[in-house]
């Protein structure tokens, strides 16, 4: 099939390069020609892995192009996906929809045949609807162009994988032939893996991506919450966690106590639901995500705390480093980063801060110009009063802490993800100090 997808970022790249793999023609667009050019050339614009070498490769193949031209992709598709972001809008905790409204705009004038506009951004419930209507008033096959929601559900670092070998496929339509439609688009990973296919109505497919995120959030802060009431009382929540995880109503996963969530999907999605439930008057049932909200900024402080006590009570004349600039591993996205708002925060009350990250230094030095960077981890903690890791990459795992005791002033670390081998950091002669967990002095 011809399939357009509009909007190349994080989302909209990984789409258009899995459904070229599984034998469709895609033509991908963006604004930005910038972007458009390097992934004509096979270059993602971010960090993902696999996603190179499938571009790469379907580019050559000759079945993914890429455009900046609307009336290029209605000419193009028989279903164009939108794949815009929907960021958090300024001064509010509502969603920002002006991508995806201008998406509409932009491509319904030159839909001039029966045609299936595909909506895989994350909205506030309501939206598809509204969407739908504006879609058959502006296009002139009317009616003809249709619209249907697709939600996504990748994880960065991940979503090559997500995208091919999903868990669940969700589609909202208006009629069975829509839902035929799209069972054709995506047969090849429905044939292979045997994907549960939900079809749905618009609002229950948007609100299934949003009481999903909503939830993985509130998982998260549960623990976090719990790894409070273990630091008081001298408990360990790693094995809480453990211990409460074996029960299969609870399951052991997003159960990792530490400085909590961040990226361009959690935080800004449970606060544009807050807000959409108070529009539609169910608010009140859905206050508790703002205390998620509120444990999950908490965490970062959290940190913070315990890095000052840690040089004595103040950052002045402090030198600390920073072992993660991204906000999760295996990735390069840096928005809403726990890690760098740690980080500026510990720089504004006075401390000598150095950041190291093995991907996105590049874009931490854009965002963040007033911190240091180092060029590998041993680098970063030369003469740190404190070392802070702040996100779990592999890579800061596997550091030798009697290696890094030879190059720091003094040898303390906090491990605000839980992730480091502490008895192996204590025999090496560190201080380590966690988020839920409290260790005994090495002997």
């Amino acid at each position: 099939m011809r399939l357009t997808v509009i909007g190349t970022g994080y989302l909209g790249a990984v789409h258009a390069a899995c459904m070229a793999e599984i034998g469709h023609d895609v033509l991908g667009v963006d604004v930005d020609s910038a972007k458009v050019e390097a992934l004509a050339a096979g270059r993602p614009p971010f960090h993902e892995a696999g996603l190179g070498e499938l571009l790469a490769r379907n580019v050559e193949a000759g079945r993914l192009r890429f455009a900046i031209s609307a009336a290029e992709a209605a000419d193009f598709g028989e279903v164009h996906f939108v794949c815009v972001g929907t960021p958090q809008c300024p001064g509010s905790d509502a969603a920002d929809l002006r991508y995806v409204d201008a998406v509409i705009d932009a491509l319904a004038p030159h839909l001039h045949r029966d045609t299936l506009v595909v909506g895989k951004s994350t909205v506030p419930v309501g939206t598809a609807a509204r969407l739908a209507a504006r879609l058959a008033g502006l296009a002139p096959a009317g009616a003809g162009a249709r619209l249907a929601w697709n939600p996504e559900f990748l994880r960065e670092g991940y979503a090559v994988q997500d995208t091919l070998h999903p868990d669940r496929l969700v589609v909202g339509v208006g009629s069975p032939a829509d839902d035929e439609l799209l069972r054709a688009v995506y047969a090849p990973i429905l044939q292979a893996d045997q994907t549960p296919w939900i079809s749905t109505d618009f609002a229950t497919a948007e609100l299934v991506k949003v009481s999903a995120n909503a939830f993985l959030a509130t998982k998260i802060s549960f623990i976090n919450a719990i790894a409070d009431v273990c630091d008081a009382a001298g408990g360990d929540v790693t094995t809480v966690a453990r211990a409460i995880g074996y029960d299969n109503r609870i399951g052991s996963r997003f159960l990792s106590a530490g400085l909590g969530f961040g990226g361009g999907c959690l935080p800004k999605d449970i606060r544009a639901f807050l807000a959409r439930a108070q529009e539609l008057g169910a608010g009140e049932a859905m206050r508790f995500l703002r205390e998620v909200d509120e444990i999950n900024m908490r965490r970062r402080r959290r940190t913070v705390d315990i890095a000052r006590e840690l040089v004595g009570g103040s950052f002045l004349g402090r030198n600390v480093a920073v072992l993660g600039a991204a906000f999760k591993p295996d990735s390069d996205d840096i928005r809403d980063s726990p890690a760098l708002n740690v980080a500026a925060t510990v720089q504004l009350q006075g401390g000598q801060v150095r950041v190291y990250d093995p991907a996105a230094m590049g874009n931490a030095r854009s965002q963040f110009p007033s911190l240091d960077y180092a060029p590998d981890a041993e680098k970063a903690c030369e003469q740190a009063d404190v070392v802070l890791h702040l996100t779990e990459w592999q890579e800061f795992r596997d550091l030798d802490p009697a290696v890094l005791a030879r190059v720091v002033r003094r040898a303390a670390v906090v491990d605000a993800r839980n992730a480091l081998p502490a008895e192996r950091w204590q025999s090496a002669g560190w201080t380590v100090r966690a988020l839920g967990r409290t260790f005994a002095p090495a002997a």
